[in-house]
């Protein structure tokens, strides 16, 4: 037995949709089944939702957690760049500061004077040899003085158009006049061939000379300017058995630390120039 044809069946769900929806309408009798059905399906709208719901929270995290480290990443770069600023800043404070300290120490040395940087060192151990980057093109002649800003460090001996060589005190080569800051004694200053260590020479056993002394430029032979700091006395070694007592200074210049050092002119008469003469730095 076959039941309704398909076309009456949607006639007549179509008329009693019709009567629900306007029965409904005019009086509301069914919000109570809607209710219930409500409740019966909402678990089946649920879980339907539930993956859309889960992909979004999962979307949502990665694209916060790409972020987060994205925005790391960024905060790391910039504090090493900030690091490498800061590194930069403190090299240039410091560079300041010698030269600062280099130009102060000339005001009373030099009637002009040249800021020079250090190309390199002779490794030899036993001879103590700088090469500058200032030349015949910025005036310097062998022979000039070189000092920084605590003491003598020594002359030039060779200079090229666009460099020099300077000899330090320390050399066993180099001698250099000196006297006591205290009595006025004379003496001549030699390389030991050491870092840290000058002696000095011909100096007699009763001699009044004592550790602790300062040595500075006697001005004699015109290459320096008097009364330059040149050491202190360090060790006074006297032998009844040898006419002359063994003596040895610290260097007052920083002879082993220094990356910039200053040539200086002078009128080359032994005499220091008025202090409220302010001398001019030279192109760097």
């Amino acid at each position: 037995m076959r039941g309704p044809s398909t076309l009456v069946r949607v006639v007549l769900a179509t008329l009693v949709s019709v009567v629900l929806m306007t029965a409904d309408h005019k009086a509301a009798h069914l919000e109570s089944v809607r209710a219930a059905l409500s409740t019966v399906v909402y678990p089946l709208q649920y879980a339907v939702h539930l993956p859309i719901r889960a992909g979004a929270w999962i979307a949502e995290n990665l694209s916060s957690r790409g972020d987060l480290i994205a925005e790391n990443e960024r905060l790391k770069v910039d504090r090493l760049r900030l690091q490498a600023r800061l590194e930069t800043l403190a090299t240039l404070e410091a560079e300041n500061r010698r030269l600062r300290s280099l130009l102060d120490s000339s005001v009373k040395s030099a009637e002009k004077v040249l800021v020079a940087e250090l190309l390199s060192v002779d490794m030899n151990p036993f001879s103590r040899r700088i090469v500058l980057n200032k030349g015949r093109r910025d005036g310097v002649y062998a022979g000039q003085s070189l000092v920084d800003s605590q003491g003598v460090m020594g002359q030039v001996v060779s200079a090229g158009p666009f460099s020099s060589t300077a000899l330090l005190i320390t050399d066993p080569s180099h001698a250099l006049p000196v006297q006591v800051h205290r009595t006025g004694l004379r003496a001549v200053a030699t390389g030991s061939g050491a870092s840290d260590s000058v002696s000095l020479s011909h100096i007699p056993n009763n001699a009044d000379i004592r550790v602790g002394d300062l040595l500075v430029t006697s001005g004699l032979g015109g290459r320096f300017p008097h009364g330059y700091p040149v050491g202190r006395v360090t060790r006074v070694q006297r032998d009844s058995g040898q006419p002359f007592a063994d003596v040895e200074v610290e260097p007052s210049a920083r002879l082993e630390r220094n990356r910039e050092v200053l040539l200086i002119w002078f009128q080359g008469r032994g005499v220091l120039l008025d202090s409220t003469y302010r001398p001019t730095a030279g192109p760097r």
